[in-house]
């Protein structure tokens, strides 16, 4: 299992170093994608939601057959109490990180495994729980909302902007990534590298990369989407159920 601090998978590094570091080949690639995907972009909707539950308004765009938030779920979910921590987090507790970034949740949080928002399937999903929710899970995210499931519904968004070798680049922000890594967000998905929370407790590589929760387990860790300034394609990878990551809602 991937630890967010180290960033990407040993195996995924080796192959990158396999095939080379051409700067002038991915940018081939992306020019010919970006002519060859001319019509996709320009159907691209976008629109605005405003979530009932705290009047908060996200942006969203429509790639390919899919909805998307265009930004970061913000939603506060289980603040802390005399009993209780939070479960979802500022990045260093800042909340103007939350305005910019959108807030970090633990998978429990993202499943919404206390069963507070009504209609929710995912009910004891958590740390140290194995769980199989059907259909569509609402999770965190607003009514007639979903966690993207599995791979498929992320691996359907890779294809829409022409495919997971430059995914990355396509959904990355036009600014905020370390090291001149900022991405072309041709389809307006608006990718920010909104860090991670990890096991210890503290907070790691923000303008570094960006990890999406999906609903779905894989052994004990849970399925997720990587980004990170250094590469141009996007990763399918697990992570531990006790990060706090972001969240991404995708409309039913």
């Amino acid at each position: 299992m991937r630890k967010l601090s180290l960033g990407l998978s040993f195996a995924a590094m080796a192959v990158l170093v396999a095939c080379g570091d051409d700067n002038s080949s991915i940018a081939n690639d992306l020019d010919e994608l970006s002519s060859s995907s001319e019509n996709d972009v320009n159907d691209v909707v976008t629109g605005t939601f405003t979530d009932p539950r705290d009047g908060q308004t996200y942006r969203t765009v429509k790639i390919g057959n899919q909805t998307w938030m265009a930004e970061n779920l913000n939603y506060r979910y289980l603040g802390p109490t005399d009993d209780l921590d939070s479960s979802s987090f500022c990045y260093d507790d800042d909340p103007a990180n939350c305005d910019t970034y959108g807030r970090l949740y633990l998978w429990s949080a993202a499943m919404d495994s206390a069963g507070i928002i009504e209609g929710n399937t995912a009910n004891g999903c958590g740390y140290n729980s194995e769980c199989s929710p059907s259909g569509n899970v609402r999770g965190v995210c607003p009514q007639d909302w979903h966690l993207p499931s599995n791979w498929d519904e992320f691996e359907a968004l890779f294809e829409a902007v022409g495919g997971q070798e430059v995914a990355g680049a396509m959904l990355k922000s036009t600014s905020g990534w370390n090291s001149n890594g900022d991405g072309t967000d041709a389809y307006g998905f608006s990718a920010f590298p909104a860090g991670a929370r990890n096991i210890d407790s503290g907070f790691r590589n923000l303008g570094n990369n960006v990890t999406f929760w999906s609903s779905t387990e894989i052994g004990v860790g849970v399925y997720s989407m990587y980004l990170n300034y250094s590469y141009e394609r996007a990763f399918l990878e697990d992570d531990g159920k006790d990060f706090a990551l972001s969240v991404r809602c995708l409309k039913d």
